[in-house]
């Protein structure tokens, strides 16, 4: 079963969320637990917290398919130690909001060299990041996000998510996030090359370690390394790779979240990918 529905706002407390999601026809969606553009947050409220499980059980909608997202600001792979340890102290924070949520797992960008450092020095800070983090949190999976590979980031291939998980010690806890619009413009041909794409996944990175799908569409050209979403149907990536996404067993039983542009569209994307089963 594919469990399908959209990067939803937390406006007001993350209690809002679920109500977003169940407006649109969802039965998984994504949230910021804090603003996104902060380094420092208020805490989460007992009430929040309350009411947030209370719409999410109401709803229907499981903690496994729940994927939220840390803050835009941490860089887990930062060159400078000052700039690592103030993302990972952030990192932290969100680590320990998903845990008092109850959430299982929590989103990220691995982060970027800023041209300082190479490319795998930067994956080991990522990796040790997440090992930091993880040894002092319970229950909750650092999900891994594919980057576009814009600018200085890190995570744009493959073999670099398999790098990081090769080095985070407690493998259980550590998955991976594919957003189809960063797949395609870091130059996997998912139009053309469906199958081969996804078996050099299977084989590099391996679907044991897959927990989410950012499904989006790009308006921009393959291997362009520039992340700009689109709506489905509406960009580069052909309607029938969505179609074949659909039907696909591998990506059922996680959360598949949509950020696309055009939020007033969301409840006809899904039903529109829902029609595709």
């Amino acid at each position: 079963m594919k469990y399908v529905g959209a990067h939803v706002s937390a406006s007001g407390g993350v209690e809002s969320a679920p109500l977003h999601a169940q407006a649109i026809g969802a039965n998984a969606f994504a949230l910021f637990t804090k603003n996104q553009r902060q380094w420092v947050s208020k805490p989460l409220t007992a009430e929040s917290i309350r009411l947030f499980g209370e719409r999410c059980a109401a709803s229907g909608i499981l903690p496994q398919h729940i994927l939220p997202h840390d803050s835009y600001l941490i860089n887990l792979g930062h060159p400078d130690d000052e700039g690592l340890a103030k993302s990972r102290a952030a990192f932290l924070d969100e680590m320990q909001r998903c845990e008092q949520l109850g959430l299982k797992l929590l989103n990220f960008h691995p982060g970027s060299h800023l041209k300082q450092i190479s490319v795998e020095q930067c994956l080991d800070r990522v990796a040790q990041s997440i090992n930091w983090a993880l040894e002092q949190t319970s229950g909750v999976t650092a999900v891994i996000e594919n980057t576009a590979g814009q600018g200085s980031n890190v995570g744009n291939e493959f073999w670099q998510l398999r790098y990081i998980i090769d080095r985070v010690e407690d493998k259980s806890r550590v998955g991976v996030c594919l957003d189809t619009c960063h797949t395609f413009t870091s130059g996997y041909d998912l139009v053309g090359a469906y199958d081969l794409v996804f078996d050099d996944f299977a084989r590099t990175v391996g679907f044991e370690y897959l927990r989410g799908i950012h499904l989006n569409d790009s308006k921009k050209a393959l291997a362009s390394r520039v992340d700009r979403h689109d709506s489905i149907g509406k960009g580069l990536i052909d309607i029938d790779f969505f179609r074949r996404f659909m039907r696909d067993d591998r990506f059922n039983n996680m959360p598949i979240i949509l950020e696309t542009p055009d939020e007033t569209l969301w409840a006809e994307e899904i039903a529109l990918l829902r029609s595709f089963e």
